[in-house]
């Protein structure tokens, strides 16, 4: 375990976004397990929180803006500054991840490699000898690196599997990883991949906080599941999740929500 808890300063609250969310009106957190979900109807504030969450550990934004610097994550930045964090053992290890980032990334890091490509071939025309072996060894030696750590394409796999490939590649042993609704690019087996990866990761000692509507990442054995509606955050059981209920209810009758359409 890393973080063992946040609270909200509430001392001179601002008026306006984020603080006016029913959420942090009053806020504390404990963190006793290393799977952490927050779950609840969107609008609830879990996303808002890890976002605030991010800021205030100064976790790097995987695919995306650097939070200190993305103008759609200023809200973030000020909730953070209102955020005291308690920790066992701080940690600089870890990330912050949203589904949209994701797809950022994938277009950002093909770019990249044919970036890398095109100065490749810059310097075959324009340049000769020891500098030419120099600058376009350098270039493709970026380019191989990038194709060895992630592959060819992100893009010509499909998006679940890249999103796999991604998480494999940039967790590392001991850190701490904030993940946004992770399910979005999942098909329901990848989903159960990715438990399997994350069952990995918590034994060698890392820590996630993740916001999911998904009832098959909830499963995860003993995770903690804080529910953020109705207020305030408390933690429940995983058959007593609303949308745990909801799926099971329409999975076993179909026909009983459908017809109401």
């Amino acid at each position: 375990m890393h973080l063992r808890s946040l609270r909200l300063k509430t001392d001179r609250l601002p008026a306006h976004f984020p603080f006016s969310l029913p959420l942090f009106h009053e806020l504390t957190l404990e963190f006793t397990r290393p799977v952490t979900f927050f779950v609840g109807e969107n609008g609830s504030g879990k996303s808002t929180l890890l976002e605030g969450l991010a800021a205030a550990t100064g976790l790097p934004t995987v695919g995306g803006i650097d939070i200190q610097q993305d103008h759609t994550l200023e809200h973030a930045r000020r909730l953070g500054a209102y955020l005291r964090l308690s920790w066992s053992k701080k940690t600089r290890r870890g990330f912050f991840l949203r589904a949209e980032d994701f797809f950022n990334f994938a277009r950002r890091l093909q770019q990249t490699q044919q970036d890398l490509q095109a100065d490749a071939d810059y310097y075959e025309e324009t340049l000769s000898g020891y500098g030419l072996m120099l600058a376009k060894g350098v270039a493709l030696g970026q380019r191989q690196a990038l194709i060895h750590r992630y592959g060819e394409n992100l893009d010509a796999n499909s998006h679940g599997e890249s999103f796999l490939k991604l998480f494999q590649t940039r967790v590392v042993p001991g850190g701490l990883y904030l993940l946004d609704e992770p399910e979005t690019p999942l098909s329901p087996l990848r989903q159960l991949t990715f438990l399997s990866l994350l069952k990995s990761m918590v034994e060698h000692h890392s820590q996630f906080i993740i916001a999911t509507h998904s009832p098959i990442l909830m499963a995860f054995p003993d995770a903690t599941i804080l529910q953020f509606d109705p207020y305030p955050v408390q933690e429940v059981a995983y058959e007593a999740v609303e949308h745990v209920q909801l799926t099971r209810d329409f999975l076993n009758n179909p026909a009983r929500f459908l017809r109401h359409l």
